[in-house]
């Protein structure tokens, strides 16, 4: 079992296109900041930290997948739930959901994304490099 976490986005005036609509690629933009957030909330240290103590330089994305269900706009407040669906030997798939919250206290459903990250660090060959390397087993348990 994967901890789920939350976190809000309340939207802006300039996240939206001249119809009032949130510009999908601010999805993937709110979706990286709950990643990060993620782990944050699982007790990791941020990159900036762990890649000084263990070479950790983050996890960037390999492939995303959006799907849109609903339009949002400026003045609203969207929730984002995180989990880890899959751990592999390298990557992690994350699966975000962003809803909104109804007035009769149910939530719309205005998009989900599933993010294949990997972990990585420093090639030691040539530092401008980044490689894959295994995920950390300490912050596998922490996020679990």
């Amino acid at each position: 079992m994967t901890r789920t976490t939350t976190h809000t986005i309340d939207v802006a005036f300039g996240d939206c296109d001249p119809a009032g609509i949130v510009f999908f690629p601010n999805f993937s933009r709110w979706m990286d900041t709950a990643s990060l957030s993620f782990f944050m909330q699982c007790g990791v240290p941020p990159w900036r930290e762990l890649v000084k103590t263990c070479g950790i330089v983050g996890t960037p994305l390999l492939e995303i997948n959006t799907k849109f269900f609903k339009a949002a706009t400026y003045g609203e407040t969207l929730t984002i739930t995180t989990h880890v669906e899959e751990w592999r030997a390298k990557v992690i798939v994350q699966v975000h959901r962003i809803t909104r919250a109804r007035a009769d206290g149910g939530e719309d459903l205005i998009c989900e994304g599933r993010e294949v990250r990997a972990f990585v660090n420093r090639d030691a060959a040539d530092p401008d490099r980044l490689r894959a390397m295994p995920v950390p087993e300490d912050i596998r348990l922490l996020c679990s």
